[in-house]
């Protein structure tokens, strides 16, 4: 009996090592996290701007109008230790159109803004920088009420700025101040009867005494001078924005001393999320654009004035 007990506890035992099966545990490795880390802040934002005014048997007179602005502005900032690399794209383009005269334009830019910069430590808010700017128009510009000559068209002028400077930034980058004493500006006039003209400060053409062609005039003028620029942002009261931005060019070679000047001056105030209202001051002198006048019906060329343009617009912001 003892035995048989035995030689059952060596099959029980034998049966279970043969047809059991093994069960194997891989603990696998937790997966890596993903780095989300950016250098990179952007920001766009889009609107559009509308005034409206209309006159029905309106007693004391008036002439019915409505303009609109379409504006764009698109900015990105790569920032990295020692590093800051900040580009702006800003695009306008208004119409209007009153009861009884033509569409005109009111409104035209295109600019591109870009400065590379290397700090000696990150406490520091001081930048070595290269900086570029480009500046031209999407159509062409008229002295209403004539429309048959152009005064200005796409690329005529354009502007170009390269330079080496100094650059203070702050962290929140709404206050900043650019320092170069080597800047080149460059100006083109791509269209050649404007060229000829001698427009925007290019060498003019030259004619003999019976108004014959002798040379064409230059397309384009390089300077070489000093830049400053300033860019403050601030918001003075709750929802009222002050934005300004100041350009101060002078050439070393011709008339060193003459600023040419560019300041504007936005104001804005938020409605809510998606509405504004803005209020607008844009003040320009450059010695080489000379101003246009109507005289017994011709048009002619004065010398240079300051040139003021002031804007008023509510309409519908979005920013993503």
């Amino acid at each position: 009996m003892t035995k048989l007990l035995s030689f059952s506890c060596l099959l029980f035992l034998f049966s279970i090592n043969t047809f059991s099966q093994k069960i194997i545990t891989t603990i696998l490795p937790e997966p890596k996290a993903k780095d989300t880390t950016t250098y990179w802040i952007k920001k766009n934002k889009i609107g559009f701007d509308i005034s409206e005014i209309a006159f029905v048997n309106w007693n004391a007179g008036g002439t019915s109008s409505i303009s609109g602005l379409l504006k764009s502005k698109f900015s990105r900032v790569y920032t990295r230790d020692n590093y800051n690399w900040t580009n702006e794209l800003i695009m306008r383009y208004g119409l209007n159109k009153q009861d009884g005269i033509e569409l005109r334009k009111t409104e035209d830019a295109f600019q591109f803004n870009s400065t590379l910069g290397y700090r000696n430590d990150t406490l520091s808010n001081w930048y070595h920088s290269a900086k570029f700017n480009f500046n031209t128009q999407f159509t062409n510009g008229y002295s209403y009420p004539n429309k048959n000559i152009s005064v200005s068209k796409p690329f005529a002028p354009a502007y170009i700025f390269l330079g080496l400077g100094a650059e203070y930034a702050s962290k929140k980058k709404d206050e900043m101040l650019y320092l170069s004493p080597f800047t080149s500006k460059i100006t083109f006039v791509l269209d050649q009867r404007l060229a000829n003209m001698g427009s925007f400060g290019v060498v003019k053409a030259v004619y003999d005494l019976n108004g014959n062609l002798i040379s064409e005039g230059e397309r384009s003028k390089v300077e070489l001078g000093f830049l400053l620029t300033a860019y403050y942002k601030k918001e003075i009261f709750k929802n009222i924005t002050f934005e300004n931005r100041l350009s101060l060019y002078s050439d070393y070679i011709n008339n060193f001393g003459n600023v040419d000047v560019d300041y504007d001056m936005v104001l804005d105030l938020k409605v809510n999320e998606y509405v504004k209202t803005n209020i607008g001051l844009h003040v320009i002198y450059d010695d080489d654009i000379k101003a246009k006048e109507e005289i017994d019906g011709a048009q002619v060329t004065v010398g240079p004035k300051i040139q003021l343009k002031q804007v008023l617009g509510v309409g519908l912001v979005y920013e993503f």
